[in-house]
């Protein structure tokens, strides 16, 4: 009643100051604001479910439109039909209506920040429609919350800190429990989702690569390309395939209903779905959530001037794309993600599953323990509470899990360090007639999950740098990790035929301070990782000088055995270096915190669950951690069973 007495408060001096400052729209009176206000205010929640509608059926131009002019329309009714306040025209309320949204969108902010009860309620209002048609069910759901990037010691560390209140308050009541489990190499989302949603890691061996069967340079956040690779994960009996829901994941886990999800977009597009055309012509939407983007990028810039002048290392160059960038998926995406998530709460959906891609994309640029990733994080944390209170509204029970693909490790970059990019080094060892770097764009995806929603013609494949003809390595690095392929040598090449074809590689490879190992295929010995001062055969594990996967962990030798059968993986697989006692690596992207190699906290993401819900002692792989969801929906209910299935 407080809350709802503030809005109202807050709405009618808006409209006040409106009145006030704009000219063409006057009032006799202070109750003529107030009942102004609270005419926007109930035709908004009588006629925009109407607008929403009709101005769907249109496709774009009817939602542009709609967006653009459906709350001035509103407006405009709502001060006409207000005794005591005269308005001039409609581009008077036009006006008064977009510097009104800006106006209340900033105050909810003050007001509202950290409180999920203003954003639950919307939620439930605008979704109410679903929610009365269902009726009650007693079998409970599951409602997944991916974390992307999110290891389990700095999860631990920002809970005992404060920084995750929600989170915090679960484990501290004991409703839920904190599971590390390791990622296999490569430690990237599109493998660990491959085995999340899939059980089916084996066929991602890295963020982008090669295929020489093909010609064909395969990156992930492609919609082609994760729509490819999922035609291989697939058996059809993924984790959402028995009713779930696939929000904001480059992979769909065969959920009937996929939204915002890359490999399913769809090749021909008319108009927006309904969802997005709900978001955009919802004042508490999207105009507010641009508001805040632009408020987001602010804080950007402040952030990184900040770094600079107290002169953090590692840092990195933030440009304006990744300013950009991180309004829209700080901001937009988490907004829209929130929205359709809720939605699917109210129509019962039986398992949703959503990736929130923002603390990644900033620890990305500042580091993954940085103040700016962690305020991140508390964001995330937040929407996990407007969650909890929207999981108690909905048509059945929900159990809310959270889990991580990966984690992130932190370290200045290996051009920062050495001047020179690893393809360039390669260059120089090999004197090759053409070395080909495919662009590092792994942000890119980040725009094209909204762009997945937005765009016509969006299933087309986007050009990707790959092997010009002529050109005889190609160089595929993600984070830490890279694949090198001798492009005109089909099949994997051994180390005896790299070794004399280019003699200086390897040894320059290792001798090099950069690399921490370098793992090929011996005719003779099987797999073999190499290093500065010895090296260690991988079919009986016997080592040769100083081991070379020393310090990276004791599961390093089993995740490069698995690594070396896995198909389309580089003739040679090459680690940046780690230092055990300062944890760092040296990224072959230029980005400050990375993934997708061995060294530091990027191989140890997090599974946050009811106790209920139990977990074996050790989870090995994204594999296995599927496996456990599913036996988690299926012992729920929510899910048949394999043995059930077979016996239909």
């Amino acid at each position: 009643m407080v809350r709802t007495l503030v809005i109202v408060l807050l709405g009618t001096s808006v409209v006040g100051v409106v009145v006030g400052i704009l000219p063409g729209i006057s009032a006799d009176n202070g109750w003529a604001v107030l009942t102004a206000a609270i005419l926007v205010g109930l035709l908004g929640t009588a006629l925009r479910p109407l607008l929403v509608r009709v101005l769907s059926a249109i496709g774009w131009p009817g939602v542009v439109l709609g967006w653009l002019v459906a709350q001035s329309l509103l407006v405009y009714l709502a001060l006409w039909l207000t005794p005591g306040v005269h308005v001039d025209n409609f581009w008077s309320a036009f006006w008064a209506s977009w510097f009104g949204a800006i106006l209340m969108s900033a105050g909810l902010w003050v007001i509202t920040a950290g409180q999920p009860g203003v954003a639950t309620r919307h939620l439930l209002r605008v979704n109410r429609h679903f929610r009365r048609s269902v009726p009650p069910i007693d079998t409970p759901g599951v409602l997944f919350i991916q974390i992307d990037g999110l290891s389990a010691p700095l999860a631990r560390w920002a809970v005992h800190a404060g920084n995750l209140p929600t989170l915090g308050r679960w484990l501290s009541t004991g409703s839920h429990t904190l599971t590390e489990w390791h990622a296999q190499l490569p430690a990237t989302t599109p493998a660990s989702q491959a085995g999340l949603l899939h059980g089916a890691s084996d066929q991602v061996p890295a963020f982008r690569w090669y295929e020489k069967s093909t010609g064909r340079l395969v990156v992930t956040n492609q919609p082609a390309d994760s729509a490819m690779v999922e035609s291989r994960c697939s058996d059809g009996r993924g984790l959402l395939a028995e009713g779930g829901v696939s929000v904001s994941n480059v992979f769909s886990g065969d959920a009937p209903t996929s939204l915002l999800t890359m490999s399913t977009v769809p090749a021909k597009q008319n108009g927006p779905a309904r969802y997005l055309s709900a978001y955009l012509l919802d004042p508490f939407g999207l105009t507010q959530s641009l508001v805040l983007t632009v408020g987001e990028i602010v804080k950007e810039l402040h952030q990184a001037r900040r770094q600079r002048l107290r002169q953090v290392t590692p840092r990195m160059h933030r440009d304006w794309r990744y300013v950009l960038l991180r309004g829209a998926t700080n901001v937009l995406l988490r907004h829209l993600n929130l929205a359709v998530i809720a939605e699917q709460m109210m129509r019962g959906a039986p398992v949703v599953f959503c990736d929130f891609v923002d603390y990644d994309e900033i620890a990305h640029h500042a580091g993954p323990a940085r103040p700016e990733s962690l305020a991140a994080l508390e964001g995330i944390d937040g929407v996990l509470a407007t969650l909890e209170e929207v999981a108690a509204a909905a048509p059945r029970p929900y159990h809310l899990v959270v889990l991580s693909d990966h984690g992130q490790s932190q370290g200045a970059t290996f051009e920062q360090r050495y001047g020179l990019r690893l393809d360039e080094l390669i260059k120089r060892l090999t004197a090759a007639g053409g070395v080909a770097a495919p662009e590092e764009n792994e942000q890119a995806g980040r725009a094209n999950v909204l762009q997945a929603g937005l765009r016509r013609d969006a299933g087309q494949r986007e050009e990707v740098p790959g092997r010009p003809a002529g050109e005889e390595i190609v160089v595929a690095a993600g984070g830490n990790l890279a694949l090198v392929y001798l492009a005109r040598v089909p099949g994997r090449v051994p180390l005896e035929e790299i070794e004399e074809r280019y003699p200086a590689l390897l040894a320059g490879l290792t001798g090099h301070p950069g690399i921490g190992w370098v793992m090929v295929r011996s005719r003779a010995d099987g797999p073999i990782v190499l290093g500065r001062a010895g090296r260690r055969r991988l079919a009986d594990d016997h080592v040769e000088g100083l081991d070379p996967l020393l310090g990276f962990g004791p599961r390093a030798a089993d995740d490069l055995r698995r690594h070396d059968g896995l198909a389309n993986t580089g003739d040679l697989v090459i680690n940046s270096l780690f230092d055990p006692v300062s944890h760092e690596v040296a990224a072959f992207e230029e980005l400050i915190g990375c993934h997708g190699g061995m060294g530091g906290a990027q191989s140890r993401p997090m599974l946050i669950h009811p106790r209920s819900l139990t977990v074996p002692a050790e989870l090995i792989g994204a594999d296995a951690v599927h496996r456990v969801l599913v036996g988690w929906l299926e012992q729920i209910g929510c899910r048949k069973s394999a043995d059930l299935i077979r016996e239909g």
